[in-house]
């Protein structure tokens, strides 16, 4: 396997708006405190040829960064090369916004983001989404979603997490105060913040929680798992 790899630095605005594409590999981001965005990439490919057909490529507007994966087509029925992953790792502005990030098969990490917004798509793999105090918007196809944060602050934000099948994991500080809403329509809902042996709505087109936890707060908790199981933890940092 060849690998290749480039680094480069773009100044934004603090709440510039951020969008991301790749096919297969990883998208990795972290908020700073800095206004710039500082873009690694990773490619690789079995190949010179394949490895120097993978595109980067990143434009820069007024508030808008835009930063893209070009790996060509694999066409079917052919023995050639047409490997290639890449790997992101993206550091942007705490206070910027995810207008979109979409990756077909891989990792996504959205770590210590607190602008408008964070939207993240992917179909197959793994979501890993930690302290971001934003309103996210989180969905996938098929693998595990993870939610955590490692401390609790009173603010208006919420997490919306749809997995068409696989499991949701949300783990949150014991002192947390929020609106909670999770739906298995097809699998179990375990909840640490419940003292009910069992979800108070429950049947068997699946189980539904609805509960406001420690007094609620502005903040809201609403994960949607079609297939799969849905697991609330109390977990302290």
């Amino acid at each position: 396997m060849l690998e290749e790899v480039s680094e480069k630095v773009y100044t934004v605005e603090a709440g510039a708006k951020i969008s991301i594409h790749n096919q297969d590999g990883a998208i990795l981001v972290y908020g700073s405190d800095a206004n710039e965005v500082r873009v690694r990439s990773l490619k690789r490919a079995y190949s010179h040829e394949r490895l120097n057909q993978i595109a980067i490529d990143v434009t820069t507007q007024p508030g808008a960064v835009s930063v893209t994966a070009k790996v060509p087509a694999r066409p079917k029925w052919t023995l050639r090369d047409y490997s290639g992953t890449v790997d992101f790792t993206i550091v942007v502005p705490a206070t910027a916004s995810i207008s979109a990030l979409d990756l077909n098969a891989g990792e996504v990490l959205l770590d210590s983001m607190h602008g408008r917004e964070a939207h993240a798509r992917l179909g197959d793999g793994w979501i890993f989404a930690r302290n971001c105090f934003t309103n996210l918007n989180l969905a996938m196809n098929r693998g595990t979603l993870t939610l955590t944060y490692d401390w609790w602050q009173q603010e208006k934000f919420s997490a919306q997490v749809n997995v068409a099948q696989g499991n949701a994991w949300v783990f949150l500080p014991t002192e947390a105060a929020f609106h909670l809403l999770a739906h298995a329509v097809h699998g179990k809902i375990a909840n640490d913040f419940n003292n009910l042996p069992l979800p108070a709505n429950s049947s068997a087109r699946g189980m539904t929680v609805d509960q406001v936890v420690n007094g609620g707060g502005p903040a809201t908790i609403n994960v949607r798992v079609e297939r799969g199981d849905v697991k609330i933890a109390e977990a302290n940092p």
